[in-house]
């Protein structure tokens, strides 16, 4: 499998590089049982069924009392002669008098409606309904969230708050998950310092290095930190070959476009294949994958805009395939342009862009003004990005596709 372009200007597309990389992706099959204190961000292996009705039983939806409705068809007045608070369990109501109840409490037997507390008057241990009542009113049903044997949460699905939250509704205390999949970064650059330390002349601080790791802590990964390589030949192969000893993947950025310094493609070629490199996506353009000792290995370009662009189109989806997630291309919109679009690109680009709304209160998109992808500051201005597709032109008002970072992580 190669689909790698040697040629300035005979770039791989965007959706046939895409379709590679998440084809070539090989789910991990090994399973962790883990308590539900640490399954945020894992990847359900064993799909989840209840075995039991949620709400278990007929329960108050509110504040209230609980009545016969044929009673108060033919009574003016009931009296109060029990009160059910949740956790509780009530008596079974006698015809022609109410219980006071309170939200999620049992619906005592005979009961068939709840009255909620603010349409009743009640002069010590009576009560008169002052508004207009509906038999059934104010009760969920036993099941009514979930049904005894439903499957509620699927195999594969990465595990967000609400999943848990589902889990622990009915009782479930641990869950089935995929292994924490092993990312090893490095960069790569002798210009590159780490923050903290002194910036001498002609360097740059390792931006980089916390764009990986947060952005794989964020999907979940267990990252293994190599450091930053000198641009050597021989330290990026060594970088590489301990790399594919310890990792499940390896990620670098840095060194793989065509420069003298540039060493992460040939190492790559030489220790084991190139797969793909030169796609048709701004920014970006360089991408580099391929495989050594069985280990995928992606190589993206130095400047921090094209890691945290094809960080977000190429690698999310990969490492989610690799994960055993099956729906790996995140959420996109169509939304107005609120600007003009007049210099094509022969390549998709990935403008930074973000929501505003205009004085009728309508919504449109409006990019970074700056195309440059060594402006971080235009990732934290944005939230999300917006998709020009090859030689596309856009006028203000025209229609176009926005990718959220909220549907990104």
């Amino acid at each position: 499998m190669s689909c790698c372009s040697t040629s300035s200007t005979n770039l791989i597309p965007l959706d046939e590089a895409l379709t590679l990389l998440i084809d070539s992706a090989v789910a991990i099959t090994e399973e962790n049982t883990v308590k539900l204190d640490d399954a945020l961000g894992m990847v359900l292996s064993k799909a989840v069924a209840s075995t039991i009705n949620v709400p278990a039983w007929d329960n108050s939806a509110m504040d209230g009392y609980a009545v016969r409705y044929d009673d108060i068809k033919k009574l003016d007045r009931l009296p109060v002669v029990q009160r059910i608070a949740a956790g509780s369990n009530g008596q079974p109501l006698e015809p022609g008098t109410a219980a006071r109840i309170f939200t999620g409490a049992p619906l005592p037997v005979g009961a068939d409606t709840v009255i909620m507390q603010e349409m009743i008057t009640r002069e010590g241990e009576m009560i008169h309904v002052n508004a207009v009542v509906h038999e059934g009113s104010n009760i969920r049903r036993a099941g009514e969230d979930i049904r005894k044997g439903s499957q509620i949460i699927d195999s594969g699905t990465r595990l967000q708050a609400q999943h848990i939250g589902l889990a622990a509704s009915i009782g479930i205390d641990k869950l089935t998950v995929k292994r924490r999949i092993k990312v090893a970064i490095f960069t790569t650059g002798d210009e590159l310092t780490m923050p903290g330390q002194t910036l001498a002349e002609g360097k740059i601080y390792n931006s980089n290095r916390y764009l990986f790791k947060g952005l794989l802590e964020k999907l979940g990964c267990e990252v293994i930190d190599l450091g930053n390589v000198n641009d050597e030949y021989q330290a990026t192969c060594d970088a590489i070959s301990t790399a594919a000893s310890k990792a499940d993947l390896i990620l670098s950025s840095g060194g793989v476009s065509v420069g003298e310094e540039d060493y992460v493609k040939k190492a790559l070629e030489e220790l084991g294949r190139l797969d793909l490199w030169k796609i048709a996506v701004r920014p970006g353009k360089p991408l580099a994958y391929g495989n050594v000792s069985g280990v995928p290995v992606i190589g993206v370009p130095g400047n921090p805009v094209s890691l945290f662009v094809t960080f977000s189109i190429f690698i999310r989806p990969f490492l989610l395939r690799s994960m055993g997630v099956s729906d790996v291309i995140p959420a996109e919109y169509t939304l107005a342009a609120g600007f003009d679009w007049q210099r094509p690109d022969k390549r998709t680009e990935y403008m930074r862009a973000r929501i505003e709304i205009n004085d009728d209160g309508k919504a449109f998109v409006n990019v970074y003004p700056s195309r440059s992808s060594g402006v971080l500051s235009s990732v934290t201005w944005a939230d999300g990005m917006v998709v020009i597709n090859p030689e596309q032109k856009l006028k203000k008002g025209d229609t176009v596709r926005y990718i959220p970072f909220s549907s990104l992580y």
